[in-house]
């Protein structure tokens, strides 16, 4: 199976849960998902003046499903491109190899730690076919839902 199969039949997942903007609801959501052993793999918050959309890549998705729907914290999930790099450098390139390939972006935020220490990018885009397949031409390894599960 080619890298870009792999990654097309188990994409990264991300969660968008929507939340009240109140003081201590993200403590809430990362204390839960510790104390039930699920990781928090890459984050952002976006902040609206009464809600707020916290965006997450976990390492046992099914898991994470079930503590958000039996605690109240709504969400929704989509397929999202990640992409191993080196350094930041590197951001660069992969900025490189989707403008080539006339990929939009619509958002990027970092991982805060991967298993083997790598850095990654997670990447809500276009076209993540064609994103996978410029980004393996130039050598980066696009990752997989197992690559990220613990």
């Amino acid at each position: 199976m080619s890298k870009a199969t792999t990654a097309a039949t188990d994409p990264v997942k991300q969660f968008s849960v929507f939340t009240e903007n109140r003081v201590g609801r993200l403590s809430d959501l990362t204390s839960l998902l510790k104390t039930n052993d699920v990781h928090i793999v890459a984050l952002t918050v976006l902040d609206f003046t009464d809600t707020t959309i916290l965006r997450l890549v976990v390492d046992d998705n099914d898991k994470a499903r079930e503590l958000m729907v039996n605690n109240d914290f709504p969400y929704t999930e989509c397929d999202v491109l990640a992409v191993e790099i080196s350094d930041e450098g590197d951001l660069r390139e992969v900025l490189a190899a989707l403008l080539e390939a006339e990929i939009n972006i619509h958002y990027v935020y970092s991982f805060i730690k991967r298993p083997e220490g790598r850095s990654a990018l997670v990447l809500n885009i276009e076209d993540p076919d064609v994103a996978t397949q410029s980004l393996h031409n130039r050598g980066f390894k696009v990752l997989t839902q197992s690559d990220i599960t613990r």
